[in-house]
């Protein structure tokens, strides 16, 4: 039973990563690390219980309409965005920049709000709900950098994500090497590296990790 659980909850995962284009059935299997046959029975069933939507034309995926209802009523307690809209426009607005929010979930971060500056050029990767591992991108680094050391290195050592994310992400290479060389208290929390060398996030984004108040 807890098997099936776990699998749902992954598959929900790839599903909600792939928003809002959707996502083909082989696609979500390859991504929840189970077989297409699978994925397709248990995708039907939450279907049926309006937990998923599948569009008829293209055949993809979406998260569907259930979840926004039970999303909506967990908002009251879990939602941040809230709080954070205001200052994300006003950074967006002061540098032209695209500005963003996410928080950690586990050993992810979760892209919560998303508001484009006057710059032209705008980050098509970085969307609400996409999700990337902490040590990936700025936001990730910035909240990696911040925890305690004995977090840290616990994640270092059993984070495995450079086979995706290119070889800087590696165990001891730049990435998890300049988050461990300072104290958590000073750590910096500007990243800058290339993306057409392997790493994200791109060169010169930046992250500042934000803990709650009192």
């Amino acid at each position: 039973m807890i098997d099936v659980v776990s699998r749902v909850g992954g598959l929900l995962r790839a599903v909600g990563a792939h928003e809002p284009e959707g996502v083909s059935t082989t696609e979500v299997g390859r991504s929840s690390g189970m077989t297409r046959p699978t994925a397709h029975r248990l995708l039907t069933s939450l279907a049926r219980e309006g937990l998923v939507d599948r569009d008829e034309q293209t055949g993809r995926w979406h998260l569907g309409p259930e979840l926004y209802l039970l999303g909506t009523s967990a908002a009251a307690r879990y939602d941040i965005s809230r709080h954070a809209r205001a200052i994300v426009h006003e950074l967006a607005q002061q540098t032209g920049e695209s500005a963003f929010l996410s928080a950690r979930r586990g050993d992810e971060t979760v892209c919560l709000l998303r508001e484009d500056g006057s710059f032209p050029l705008r980050s098509h990767v970085l969307h609400e709900g996409i999700r990337f591992p902490l040590g990936v991108a700025s936001a990730g680094l910035a909240i990696l950098s911040h925890l305690p050391d004995r977090e840290v290195e616990s994640y270092l050592e059993r984070q495995t994500v450079d086979e995706e994310w290119g070889p800087a992400h590696a165990p001891g290479c730049c990435v998890s090497a300049s988050v461990r060389r300072a104290p958590a208290a000073t750590r910096p929390i500007r990243v800058c590296s290339s993306k057409a060398a392997g790493a994200w996030p791109p060169p010169c984004s930046t992250g500042m990790a934000l803990r709650p108040g009192p």
